[in-house]
C-alpha cells in the first residue's frame, strides 16, 4: 500500500469579478501516490497549484473534491483533533526559512515544543534530543540559545529541517525548500535532504518549479500546468523523454544546476 494516495483532488477559491462572484478551480481532478521511502516530485511554474495540493496533502487546507489518505486513512473531513496522530507521521518545510521560525523563540524552544505538544521525549531528555537534531543536520549544539535572525538563510533552513525531524515522522512535505536560498548554500540543503531521507528512511513530497532539482531528488515526478497534472512516471523517463510540451518547456527553461 502506498504511504499516501490522491485520488481526484480538487480546489476551487470563490473570485469577485464586477458585481458577480464565481468560482475559479486552482486544482483539478490531481491523482498520484507515493510509495514508502520514495519522492514524488511535484513540478510546475509559480501558480499552477503545488502549494494548494500540498497544503491539502497535510490536512492545512479542505479540498473542494476528491481526498488524500495517508497510510490508508483519508485526511478530508477529519477534525484537527483526530489529524494529531497523521501531523505527527507528516511534517511540513516551508519556503521562507526566517518566516517558518518563530523570532521570539530560541533554538531549543523551536526544536522541543513540537516533542513537549506531543510528548513524544522526557523532559529531562529535550535538550539532548535538540542538541542529536541540530548534529544531524550540519550545526553545532551552541546554536540551541541562539535566535533565528542570527543565521544565515542555510542555516535557519537546517533548523526548519530539524523541526522538522523532531517527532521522527514518516514523511516530508518539502514546499520550495532551496528556492529562497543562493544556488551554492541551495545546493548544499539538497544534497542534506537526500542523506536525511536514507539516514531516517523517509519519504518526501518535494515541490518545486526547478525541474534539474526535482530529478536529482524524486523517483518520480508529476508535472503540473494550470492545476492539472499533465505528464506523470519515473523521473528518469520523464526528463530523457517527455511526451507533453510543457514538461520540455520545462526542462528547456531552467538552467542546469550542479550538485
Amino acid at each position: 500500500m502506498p504511504l499516501v494516495t490522491v485520488e481526484h483532488l480538487s480546489k476551487s477559491y470563490p473570485r469577485r469579478v464586477g458585481l458577480r462572484s464565481r468560482q475559479v478551480l486552482a486544482v483539478d481532478s490531481v491523482s498520484f501516490h507515493i510509495e514508502r521511502g520514495e519522492t514524488l516530485g511535484l513540478v510546475g511554474e509559480s501558480g499552477s497549484g503545488k502549494s494548494t495540493i500540498a497544503r491539502m496533502v497535510l490536512g492545512l487546507v479542505e479540498p473542494t473534491a476528491g481526498r488524500v489518505c495517508f497510510d490508508g486513512q483519508p485526511i478530508s473531513g477529519r477534525t484537527q483533533r483526530s489529524l494529531h496522530d497523521i501531523r505527527r507521521r507528516m511534517q511540513p518545510v516551508f519556503q521562507d526559512p526566517f518566516a517558518a521560525l518563530n523570532p521570539r523563540m530560541r533554538v531549543l524552544e523551536i526544536l522541543t515544543e513540537p516533542m513537549v505538544i506531543h510528548r513524544t521525549v522526557p523532559r529531562r531528555d529535550l535538550r539532548n534530543r535538540a542538541a542529536d537534531l541540530l548534529r544531524a543536520v550540519g550545526l553545532e549544539e551552541s546554536a540551541l540559545s541562539r535566535w533565528p535572525h542570527e543565521f544565515s538563510g542555510g542555516q535557519r533552513q537546517r533548523i526548519n529541517l530539524a523541526r522538522a525531524l523532531a517527532l521522527r515522522p514518516e514523511m516530508l512535505v518539502l514546499d520550495e525548500p532551496v528556492s529562497a536560498l543562493d544556488v551554492s548554500v541551495g545546493a548544499q540543503v539538497m544534497n542534506l535532504l537526500r542523506s536525511l531521507q536514507r539516514e531516517f528512511q523517509l519519504t518526501y513530497l518535494f515541490i518545486s518549479h526547478s525541474m534539474p532539482l526535482v530529478r536529482y531528488l524524486s523517483t518520480s515526478i508529476a508535472v503540473l500546468h494550470r492545476g492539472r497534472i499533465v505528464e506523470y512516471g519515473p523521473s528518469d523517463k520523464i526528463c530523457s523523454s517527455p511526451q507533453q510540451e510543457y514538461t520540455r518547456t520545462l526542462i528547456a527553461s531552467t538552467p542546469r544546476i550542479e550538485l
